[in-house]
């Protein structure tokens, strides 16, 4: 790996609502960390959605989490993910992809969030051994009283 100077730093947006927030994302971080210098980590809020966990509980469990990596830095956002990226000096934003199904809908947001803002998407495929663990199915695991730890940072 390349060592970066300070001067090169860049900064990628890593979007979502992580409810909760799974080790496949913290791959997907570690990842791009060895990217970009620094990724915000930026929890959407969106009030259509109901979650298992308030806005404030998911930042503070995402930098227990990402505490240990220089260049992890976590904030909340409500609106478009790209004003986002320009709140925080964001060069592109980031996303994982599990499955074909996954990156047909996250092509067409990045071919729309680059026609809008200008801003790319760096597509990471999901780690093999992580790509069936999504938020959505630790909930139901969870709300069924099955033990998701194994999923969790």
């Amino acid at each position: 790996m390349i060592p970066k100077s300070p001067e090169a730093v860049t900064t990628a947006i890593f979007p979502g609502s992580f409810d909760p927030f799974t080790l496949g994302h913290l791959d997907i971080v570690e990842r791009a960390l060895r990217i970009f210098g620094r990724v915000v980590i930026a929890v959407g809020i969106n009030s259509a959605k109901q979650s298992d966990a308030s806005v404030a509980q998911r930042i503070d469990d995402i930098r227990k989490a990402v505490a240990p990596l220089p260049g992890a830095e976590v904030m909340s956002y409500s609106g478009l993910t790209v004003d986002a990226a320009r709140e925080c000096g964001a060069v592109a934003i980031v996303r994982g992809i599990r499955s074909v199904a996954d990156f047909e809908y996250e092509r067409n947001l990045a071919d729309l969030n680059r026609r809008i803002a200008g801003i790319d998407t760096v597509m990471l495929a999901a780690d093999p051994s992580l790509a069936a663990v999504s938020s959505s199915a630790v909930r139901e695991l969870k709300r069924y009283g099955y033990d998701v730890s194994e999923f969790l940072p």
